[in-house]
C-alpha cells in the first residue's frame, strides 16, 4: 500500500491530551493530504475474579455471581457509550479544522494487538505521550506506550502539548543509524515538512566526529528545500537534545526509537525513554 493510501491514525481516550491528538493528527492529514482515522480502544480490565467460595450458601454466591456479571456488562455499555461521544466530538473537532475525510473506529483488545492489525493501512499514529490512567502522573510516560513503539514500524507521534499552529522549526536526531536514516528520508521527501527549518543534530564524545557524517544528510535535506542549521554537540545524548530544543524553540523532534538491546538499556538507561518523560515538544519516533 503506497503512502497516498495510508490514514493518520490518531488514538483518543479520555485523557487531557486527546484534544491535542486530534488537533496533531488534522494538522498532519490537511498538510499530506491522507484521510484522518480516529480509534478508540476499549480493554478488558485485568482486576481478578472475586472469591466466591467462601462460607456462603451456595444460592447466595449464584446470585452474587449473577449480579457482579451484570454490573460488568453494564460497565462495557458504558464504556462504550462514552468512547462513541469521544469519537464524535474528535471528529467534529478535524472536520471544524478542514479535515474532509474523517473516520472513526472502537476496537476492544489490547492496544498493541489493535495497532498492530492496522499497521498496513496507517502513515503516521499519534498518541498521546500519557492515556486517561496516568496523565496525572508527570515525567512517567503510558503503560503501553513502550509496547505500542517497539510494536509498530510506522513513525509514531507522540503528542505533549497543546497543539498551537504548525511546527516551523524540528529537530532530526541523526547518528547515522537505520532509524535516523529512515527520518532523514522521511523529512526529505514527505510534505509535512516542506518550508520547514531543520535543525540536523549529532550528539557525540568527539567533536569532529559529526562533520562527515552530517555533511552528506545536510546535502539531502537542502536537496528538498529545507532550511538546515547543522549541529554537532557533546555530553548525554538526551540532556544535549532536550537543552538545543530549549535554546533553539524547536516545536518537534525526529529521531530514532529504541536503538540499542533490552539489556544495554536495562544497564544504562533507554534515550527514547528519557526524551518521552522529559521532552516539552512532540517527538516523531521511528524503529
Amino acid at each position: 500500500m503506497n503512502n497516498h493510501r495510508r490514514t493518520i491514525l490518531a488514538c483518543i481516550d479520555g485523557s487531557s491530551y486527546s484534544e491535542s491528538v486530534v488537533d496533531y493528527a488534522a494538522w498532519a492529514s490537511r498538510t499530506v493530504e491522507n484521510p484522518l482515522k480516529l480509534l478508540h480502544n476499549i480493554e478488558r480490565r485485568n482486576s481478578p475474579e472475586p472469591n466466591l467460595s467462601g462460607n456462603i450458601g451456595l444460592g447466595a454466591r449464584e446470585t452474587l455471581q449473577e449480579e457482579l456479571t451484570e454490573m460488568e456488562a453494564k460497565r462495557s455499555k458504558l464504556l462504550l457509550e462514552q468512547g462513541q461521544i469521544m469519537l464524535e466530538n474528535a471528529r467534529k473537532r478535524a472536520e471544524e479544522q478542514g479535515v474532509f475525510e474523517v473516520s472513526a473506529l472502537q476496537q476492544h483488545g489490547t492496544l498493541s494487538d489493535s495497532l498492530i492489525s492496522m499497521e498496513d493501512e496507517i502513515r503516521v499514529l499519534v498518541m498521546g505521550v500519557r492515556g486517561e490512567d496516568h496523565e496525572s502522573k508527570d515525567r512517567q510516560i503510558g503503560a503501553q506506550l513502550e509496547s505500542v513503539i517497539r510494536a509498530m514500524h510506522r513513525p509514531v507521534l507522540i503528542v505533549n502539548n497543546e497543539f498551537t499552529k504548525a511546527p516551523e522549526r524540528i529537530l532530526l536526531a541523526y547518528d547515522g543509524s537505520d532509524a535516523a536514516r529512515k527520518g532523514l528520508d522521511m523529512v526529505a521527501t514527505s510534505p509535512l515538512y516542506k518550508g520547514m527549518e531543520c535543525h540536523l543534530v549529532h550528539v557525540s564524545k568527539d567533536a569532529h566526529a559529526e562533520s562527515s557524517l552530517l555533511k552528506e544528510a545536510a546535502q539531502k535535506l537542502e536537496a528538498a528545500g529545507l532550511n538546515v542549521v547543522v549541529a554537532g554537540l557533546q555530553g548525554s545524548v538526551e540532556t544535549a537534545l532536550l537543552d538545543y530544543q530549549s535554546e533553539k524553540n524547536i516545536e518537534l523532534t525526529v529521531m530514532g526509537a529504541f536503538g540499542h538491546s533490552r539489556l544495554k538499556e536495562l544497564l544504562f538507561g533507554s534515550v527514547t525513554v528519557k526524551m518521552l518523560s522529559r521532552s516539552k515538544v512532540p517527538l516523531l519516533l521511528l524503529r
